[in-house]
């Protein structure tokens, strides 16, 4: 790819021939649209649309502060943003700074890459209580993300129940079972690492509705609970026994994943120096959350006690008339992320997605909206790994280089002089719009500020100091950083 890109306020006559696509949001699957539509033969102009000043969604936000390998992956979307023909707008929120009408205006395409923001609900008595939080938040609160930075989460008390058999609750888990020494070389932002510090959490209870064969943690993320330095990992071994359905569902090729993670929990199941560490981590099955109970504040989570029920495959859980109840202080749901819904835009509220065909985005009668696209999660709901969001967006990049074509033969694009005006208004307020140029020097600072500590980045955590890093003269960021050899565990 040519590596100049375009620079605010930059006039190019070529602009009025070339089809200008806009992207609406900055996670993995709205680069993979930018980059399957700039590698095309056709003359196209991508402008990436962000509400915060710095790109990368949940790679920045979502993934675990100890996990730095998976964010890697931002080197190619450095790559992509490099690209002459691609403008990154941060700071700019669709709804808040500019309305959908005016990109469905100004630009031939628009792909709606807006993920999948807010949470599921357990659909519990109880749930509202002081204690009972959303993954969404607790990560977005670690992972420094300005709408959750100052969120505050009691972990006085002894025990923390997480409901959720995926990577999220798996994290979730393991960021609370870490020692300060285990964390405090990950990008994990100061503010969680000081909370962190003073936990008094003993007892994680990981709970999922259906059994150990229906698990969906990744193998490489559940054996990492047997190399903790203050948890131990614990299972019953009860709880592992398979009934006839789930031992065909892990037989096979399409079961492997699940073999290879049961056998790390039954090898947990035999481990016996709980009791020595100061940490225990419950792996628990087949329980289904059935109220939360407290006077305001979390104080106990009741479970039904399940078992499985039908063939292999299309099994469901049933209660079986008892109930478990765990004491706990503070209650983390992890049951899966939801899309929310964009005005003006078709929403299907029971799958959280925006209706669509092949990422063509479809109205009430079914008929595809002229020029408005889908990918990523808000197209096809939160699953998958960063990289599944790649042939997601190339499915959507694929049938908007077909309509484009089509437009072409027809009447080619005049929506250069548009789109201009557009980017003028946009540069013209204050804030001006953060460029890539402008969330590389917040790079350059957080790593600077990062390194200092021993720590791959310490991240901005508010638009305030984003912005004004961004700029040619950074402010500098407005806390003090305090020495992570003062903390202590329980102190």
């Amino acid at each position: 790819m040519p590596m100049r890109p375009m620079r605010w306020g930059e006039f190019d006559t070529e602009m009025f021939m070339a089809f200008h696509v806009a992207v609406v949001g900055s996670g993995p699957a709205g680069f993979y649209a930018a980059e399957a539509l700039l590698q095309s033969d056709m003359p196209i102009r991508v402008d990436m649309f962000e509400r915060l000043p710095v790109p990368f969604g949940l790679v920045r936000h979502g993934v675990a502060p100890d996990h730095q390998k998976l964010k890697a992956v931002t080197a190619l979307f450095e790559n992509i943003a490099g690209h002459e023909n691609f403008q990154f707008l941060g700071n700019v929120a669709v709804g808040r700074d500019i309305e959908l009408a005016d990109l469905q205006e100004a630009y031939d395409g628009v792909v709606l890459a807006t993920g999948a923001a807010s949470d599921r609900k357990l659909g519990v008595d109880g749930e509202h209580l002081t204690g009972s939080v959303s993954a969404s938040e607790f990560v977005g609160w670690y992972n420094g993300h300005p709408d959750h930075r100052d969120r505050t989460f009691d972990l006085s008390h002894p025990t923390a129940v997480i409901v959720g058999n995926g990577n999220v609750a798996l994290d979730v888990c393991r960021i609370l079972s870490k020692s300060v020494d285990e964390l405090k070389s990950s990008d994990i932002c100061d503010h969680a690492l000081d909370v962190l510090a003073g936990s008094r959490i003993t007892d994680i209870f990981l709970v999922g509705r259906r059994g150990p064969a229906q698990m969906k943690f990744t193998t490489k993320e559940l054996r990492e609970f047997g190399e903790l330095d203050l948890a131990e990992p614990v299972v019953d071994p009860a709880e592992l026994q398979l009934n006839a359905a789930s031992s065909r569902e892990v037989e096979g090729p399409a079961g492997a994943g699940v073999d290879r993670s049961l056998k790390i929990l039954q090898t947990f199941a035999t481990r016996t120096g709980g009791l020595r560490r100061p940490k225990r981590v419950h792996f628990r099955f087949l329980l289904s959350p059935l109220r939360v109970e407290g006077d305001r504040q979390v104080e106990h989570v009741v479970f039904d006690k399940m078992r499985l029920t039908g063939p292999a495959f299309d099994q469901r859980a049933e209660p079986v008339g008892e109930e478990v109840s765990i004491p706990a202080g503070l209650l983390v749901r992890s049951v899966g992320y939801r899309g929310t819904p964009i005005p003006g835009v078709p929403f299907d509220a029971n799958r959280a997605t925006i209706p669509h065909k092949d990422g063509r985005v479809l109205d009430g009668n079914d008929v595809a909206v002229p020029g408005l696209y889908v990918a990523g999660w808000i197209k096809r709901g939160p699953s998958g790994v960063i990289g599944t969001n790649r042939a997601c967006s190339v499915e959507t990049s694929e049938v908007i280089l077909s309509d484009l074509q089509a437009l072409r033969e027809t009447s080619h694009s005049n929506k250069g002089a548009r789109r201009d005006r557009l980017l003028h208004a946009l540069r013209s307020r204050s804030p001006m719009p953060v460029d890539f140029d402008g969330w590389r020097r917040i790079d350059v600072l957080e790593r600077a500020v990062g390194a200092a500590r021993g720590k791959p980045r310490e991240k901005l955590t508010t638009i305030r100091e984003m912005i004004g890093a961004a700029k040619d003269k950074p402010e500098p960021p407005h806390r003090t950083l305090r020495p992570l050899e003062s903390c202590e565990v329980g102190s």
